[in-house]
């Protein structure tokens, strides 16, 4: 399955992932608590979303938006 995730880094209520019905631009909302440094926050993403769908963190790839704050992600096996 592919979804756009909007991630919100540095967030005091994650690591949380919660519908957004009302954003056409992502179908989920991904509050991490690590900073957009290194990579950090996309670990933590993809984290979260491997929590959230019962998956490994390996089954969750990132295609697009490694730098931004809106991404494409597959999750296999959700």
């Amino acid at each position: 399955m592919e979804l756009t995730v909007r991630v919100k880094p540095a967030s005091r209520r994650g690591p949380l992932v919660e519908p957004t019905p009302g954003d056409p631009a992502a179908s989920v909302t991904v509050h991490v608590r690590e900073r957009a440094v290194d990579g950090a926050a996309n670990a933590g993403v993809v984290a979260a979303l491997a929590d959230h769908f019962g998956v490994r963190k390996a089954d969750v790839e990132i295609l697009r938006g490694h730098s931004a704050r809106i991404k494409r992600v597959r999750v296999d096996g959700a």
